[in-house]
């Protein structure tokens, strides 16, 4: 049934700019089949059709493969050490700090990292640069409007302070959303932003292939200021840093070698 993956990828790369031949092929091709079975179609090629002419099918497609889970403070022990050791230790050489946040999906990571950095700053001082590729996710992050399961490792004072109660739903502040900059951006296509004092790329490693990785960590690393820092997922702790001109600063954090 399922024939020619690789004439698809390749439109799919024409038409998105999406490169799925970056992702690993057994994880990537199985999630395509799955959502190609689940519209009814028979073919690749009757897919890819589709795509051009539903735009509604075309948003599900892009958002089915950018893997849109999130959660505010995810793995809550990593964003004590960034409270109490890393951002501390960047403060040390600027007073002024440049943050990315990489592959933002629905927005909990850059509000977190906002409300995170209300500890160091006023909230005027504050901007965060969140960039994603899938517009629907970057919409509802635009929106704020999250599960009470989504927060509920934030610490109490930042929920009662920075969100209102609608019904089962917390609506995040108007304080916070207005401190984030969200961008359209393709970790595999487009220039990376300059002189990052932190990026966090969180969870987003694990579905490339080890040579897209290889590539996309010097480009990290080249995004980044003198002494900057690369924050990644709890699953994705780099091999042979210093390969890449990066050292361990604390486990799941990577400081620039100049």
């Amino acid at each position: 049934m399922m024939r020619d993956y690789d004439g698809f990828i390749g439109k799919v790369y024409k038409k998105t700019g999406i490169d799925l031949s970056s992702y690993k092929e057994r994880q990537m091709k199985r999630r395509i089949d799955s959502l190609i079975s689940r519209n009814q179609f028979n073919t690749y090629e009757d897919y890819f059709q589709a795509l051009c002419s539903n735009t509604k099918l075309l948003n599900e497609f892009i958002n089915y493969l950018t893997i849109n889970v999130s959660e505010f403070y995810r793995n809550q022990q990593q964003w004590d050490v960034l409270e109490k050791d890393v951002i501390p230790s960047l403060l040390q050489h600027k007073s002024k700090l440049k943050i990315w946040s990489a592959a933002c999906s629905t927005g909990e990571e850059p509000y977190s990292l906002v409300m995170l950095l209300t500890k160091f700053f006023k909230l005027n001082e504050i901007n965060i640069l969140a960039t994603d590729l899938d517009d629907g996710a970057m919409n509802k992050a635009k929106t704020g409007i999250y599960s009470s399961k989504s927060i509920e490792n934030l610490p109490s004072e930042f929920i009662s302070k920075y969100f209102d109660k609608i019904n089962d739903s917390y609506m995040i502040k108007d304080c916070i959303k207005n401190r984030v900059t969200f961008k359209k951006h393709n970790l595999l296509e487009n220039p990376y932003p300059e002189k990052c004092d932190l990026i966090v790329c969180r969870n987003v490693m694990i579905y490339f292939t080890e040579e897209t990785k290889n590539k996309m960590y010097h480009r990290f690393h080249d995004s980044l200021d003198s002494n900057g820092v690369l924050f990644v997922g709890s699953t994705e702790q780099i091999i042979l840093p210093n390969r890449y001109r990066l050292t361990p600063l604390k486990t799941f954090f990577y400081q620039k070698v100049k």
